[in-house]
């Protein structure tokens, strides 16, 4: 039976650190989503049917203030269960009490941490000959040609060269750098078997202190159908392997014909923005796949698709009103301050190829700028 036939209208709880994308996603496949994240920005307000903030986002969840705002949101709705996204690849212990409290549609607390640990992946590869850069746990002596990355960490914020500082009592590891472009697979898994749904390019926008932070990614990805075939097998392989469940995706650097796989994100991502099938149908497949169903009929999606962060070039101790495009999302409420180099939005684009989705991405997000600027008055500094 269809889980949408099931499911329709029911309300439920959703844990993201930007929990928008998922709760757009769970509008479009007729469900109340109830949200818990770190912004609590204005389209994910209105995309509710209630929504909290539950933490700092810089500092990410922590137990009290999301069980808190999951049992008030949880209270009069009668959730089915609750969908999460990035923000517990490093807090397993804490999906693990939010695990004890309501059904959980996603990876259970011992395959996340099992799909976030850098020697299981990295025997595992080897295990499967799909190829994965050298990992230690000790920094290499000399450390150039490595990166530094935490464990649990997303988003390309935590990654930095071998060598660089890092807070104390943090757990690290150690990469050799590999060459290439990231490209990333949209898996969807019922806990043995994975099929994937498209591949994605992504790339980075470096902050001083950042340097491989995460800046956007297009559908397709641009690549030979011979190419992405073998990725797509490797990426299935592997997370069919973990035992996954749901909306999966796995990174890659592919340098000409050649590639080597990353890291696994065991849960929805940034990628969603760029995966908006014609039906609305993604969200229910996630729920569909963690219940050990995977779609008959295969899910459709638009020509090519960008998406991009845009970060602060600014200090902003209160943010302007503006009339937001219908093309942004993740949008800042007004007279909340904002520091240099923050998220200010996520801005989104559609055209015929993908080169184009993202110059237009880039266009807007210069529109953008000179907009906010504008009623600031002066020009970045």
């Amino acid at each position: 039976m269809s889980g949408l036939k099931t499911h329709a209208g029911a309300a439920v709880l959703i844990a993201a650190s930007s929990g928008r994308a998922l709760a757009a996603a769970a509008r479009r496949a007729g469900f109340r989503p109830l949200v818990a994240d770190l912004f609590d920005d204005c389209d994910t307000h209105s995309l509710c049917a209630a929504s909290l903030i539950a933490g700092d986002w810089r500092a990410g969840f922590s137990r009290d203030p999301l069980i808190a705002a999951l049992e008030t949101l949880a209270k009069a709705a009668s959730p089915i269960g609750l969908v999460y996204g990035a923000g517990f690849e490093d807090r397993p212990l804490l999906l693990e009490e939010i695990a004890g409290r309501w059904p959980v549609f996603g990876n259970p607390p011992e395959r996340l941490r099992r799909a976030k640990d850098p020697m299981a992946l990295a025997a595992l590869c080897h295990a499967l000959g799909v190829p994965h850069p050298e990992i230690r746990l000790g920094l290499p002596n000399p450390c150039g040609g490595w990166l530094v990355k935490s464990v649990g960490g997303a988003g390309g914020s935590h990654v930095a060269p071998a060598g660089s500082a890092r807070p104390e009592n943090e757990s690290i590891y150690f990469q050799r750098l590999a060459p290439g472009q990231p490209i990333s697979v949209q898996c969807l898994c019922d806990g043995s078997r994975a099929i994937s749904l498209g591949l994605s390019r992504q790339w980075t926008s470096p902050a001083p202190d950042e340097p491989f932070r995460y800046g956007g990614c297009v559908r397709p990805a641009g690549l030979s159908s011979d190419l992405e075939t073998r990725l797509a097998d490797a990426a299935c392989a592997i997370v069919g392997a973990q035992g996954l469940v749901g909306l999966n995706s796995v990174d890659f650097l592919v340098d000409e014909n050649d590639f080597y796989l990353i890291e696994v994100n065991p849960r929805p991502g940034a990628a969603l923005d760029i995966f908006e099938d014609r039906e609305g149908r993604l969200f229910q497949a996630h729920i569909d796949a963690c219940l050990g169903r995977l779609p008959v009929r295969p899910l459709e999606f638009e020509a090519a698709t960008a998406a991009a962060i845009a970060y602060a070039q600014r200090d902003i101790a209160a943010m302007p009103e503006l009339d937001w495009p219908d093309w942004t999302a993740d949008r800042q409420k007004p007279q909340s301050a904002v520091g240099l180099y923050d998220p200010l939005c996520t801005i989104k684009a559609c055209a015929a190829q993908t080169s184009a989705a993202r110059a237009l991405v880039e266009a807007r997000a210069g529109a953008l700028f000179d907009a906010i600027n504008c009623k600031l008055g002066g020009e970045a500094s």
